[in-house]
């Protein structure tokens, strides 16, 4: 099989951090590493951006992860955690991601969606539409089966648990 990945690609990368947390938590009760994850994204090529999407807590413990992503080369997108009446809690990067890709997509050849969240199939098939290459990186058990399907490429990051977790 011929590799569609060459190392002239620009490539963006865009990480939608809550989605890989709670799915590395759920199903292996382990910490992502994300420099693995940035560099299976990569794959080598010439990395335009990558972005981050995090969210804070009014108490900031998760400091030292942003200052961790930061030290990574990859730029965090912060967003408070929004707290509601009645104790319900909300942080919903969707829209921002696929502003950030749309933004992004006249700069690259490749877009990288870390992610399993089968609401960015219409931004998938958007980006393919426009010719760009898009490649979901995530875990395959709680990856949308119709976002692979959409993918160009999907990679499973399940296949090799020690190189992209952190047992606790």
């Amino acid at each position: 099989m011929v590799s569609l990945k060459h190392k002239d690609q620009r490539v963006a990368v865009l990480i939608d951090t809550q989605n890989l947390y709670y799915s590395a938590k759920n199903l292996f009760d382990a910490k992502v590493n994300f420099k693995s994850v940035l560099e299976t994204a990569v794959a080598s090529r010439k990395l335009i951006r990558v972005f981050a999407y995090v969210v804070q807590t009014k108490t900031r413990e998760e400091q030292p992860f942003f200052d961790a992503l930061a030290n990574l080369g990859i730029e965090t997108r912060v967003r408070p955690l929004q707290e509601f009446y009645g104790g319900l809690k909300k942080a919903d990067w969707d829209v921002g991601i696929v502003i950030d890709a749309v933004r992004v997509a006249n700069s690259v050849d490749v877009i990288v969606l870390a992610s399993g969240d089968g609401d960015f199939i219409p931004l998938v098939e958007y980006l393919k539409n426009q010719g760009k290459r898009v490649e979901v990186v995530a875990f395959g058990k709680s990856t949308s089966s119709l976002l692979k399907e959409a993918a160009d490429e999907f990679i499973n990051v399940e296949e090799n648990p020690k190189k992209y977790l952190i047992n606790k």
